[in-house]
């Protein structure tokens, strides 16, 4: 089931969305540029490496430690490919527009970054001896799936199904859309303890306990950043409307 719009207008304008699009956009076009050896050395740089992370851990602060921990924000930023891309910013531009309304611009870039870094810490505390690059949005974005659903349980989502060799378009609540969503990322969570994997890296796999936790951690932190506090009837119309 791929996700085409939400029916869930907002009386703002976007800008912190659009502009965290638009950075994922330019920095994957830069990695584009990058012949393979300096790509895998690029990812190396700036993707969370669980293993080196691990180390600075241990070794306490120092020039090296810093850099693994800028990479907990970097890594958000860098995308394995174009599907990994378009997916991520699919799901940023769906669900990311009516959370930043609630929250308002500056929270909803402190509570994405903050989503995002949790997200990883989840996915380290199960595999936290790799040496593969973690890299990519899903879990910032998923934290924003999680606020959504608990804000915005019944709103609609136009949804595309495959019934065979067919597809088409049903509109399914945002409940029933994202809580199966997050049911698939516990579920091959578990399932994949005992296989090697990272944060959407092709060749590599998904990370499921990235994208579990950052749900969980959007959902938890979505009211302590005042999710609830702008109260408004989902859906509702209010002056010049932006849907997505």
């Amino acid at each position: 089931m791929v996700p085409l719009r939400d029916e869930n207008p907002v009386s703002i304008t976007p800008y912190v969305t659009y502009g965290l699009i638009v950075l994922n956009v330019l920095i994957f076009l830069y990695e584009l540029t990058l012949s393979p050896p300096e790509l895998v050395e690029f990812f190396r740089n700036w993707a969370v490496v669980p293993q080196e992370l691990t180390i600075s851990f241990e070794s306490g602060l120092s020039a090296f430690s810093l850099h693994e921990w800028m990479t907990l924000i970097t890594s958000q930023f860098l995308h394995a490919g174009f599907l990994h891309l378009a997916g991520n910013m699919l799901y940023l531009w769906i669900f990311g527009n009516n959370v930043e309304e609630q929250l308002g611009r500056l929270k909803f870039l402190i509570f994405y970054l903050a989503c995002g870094v949790l997200a990883v810490f989840t996915q380290w505390f199960f595999n936290f001896g790799s040496s593969v690059p973690s890299l990519g949005a899903s879990g910032a974005i998923a934290g924003i799936m999680g606020a959504y659903i608990f804000r915005f349980p019944t709103v609609r989502i136009l949804t595309l199904v495959p019934i065979g060799i067919f597809l088409t378009t049903v509109r399914i609540p945002a409940i029933l859309y994202l809580g199966i969503w997050f049911l698939q990322q516990a579920f091959y969570g578990v399932a994949s303890l005992e296989v090697p994997t990272t944060v959407g890296m092709e060749g590599g796999g998904v990370a499921y306990w990235a994208h579990a936790g950052g749900f969980v951690f959007g959902a938890v932190l979505g009211p302590l950043f005042g999710l609830f506090d702008q109260r408004m009837e989902d859906g509702a119309v209010s002056g010049p409307e932006e849907t997505g």
